[in-house]
């Protein structure tokens, strides 16, 4: 891994940025179950989930890490699917 090349210090910073976002969904998650005094899982927090693991995969790409893309992406799935329940999932409502 190079990075002392511009393209590697960008490639490594969306490593970084993305790894950020995941880690910051759990503080999401935490927050608003702190303010409802309950445990809940924002959409906040599916959307940084899905955000963060695309970076990170996109990042496990470039690194040849076979590993590290199969872990995020088995997750990525689900993301995808709660982010459904939540807004295509949902019927409207009734008059």
């Amino acid at each position: 891994m190079n990075i002392t090349s511009v393209t590697g210090i960008l490639w490594v910073a969306l490593g970084f940025v993305g790894q950020a976002l995941f880690m910051g969904r759990m503080l999401v998650q935490w927050w608003a179950s702190e303010k409802v005094k309950s445990a809940v899982v924002p959409p906040a927090f599916w959307w940084l989930s899905l955000i963060g693991s695309s970076m990170l995969m996109t990042y496990f790409i470039w690194r040849v890490e076979i590993v590290g893309f199969l872990g995020q992406s088995t997750g990525w799935l689900i993301y995808i699917r709660n982010l459904w329940f939540i807004y295509g999932g949902q019927k409207p409502a009734e008059p």
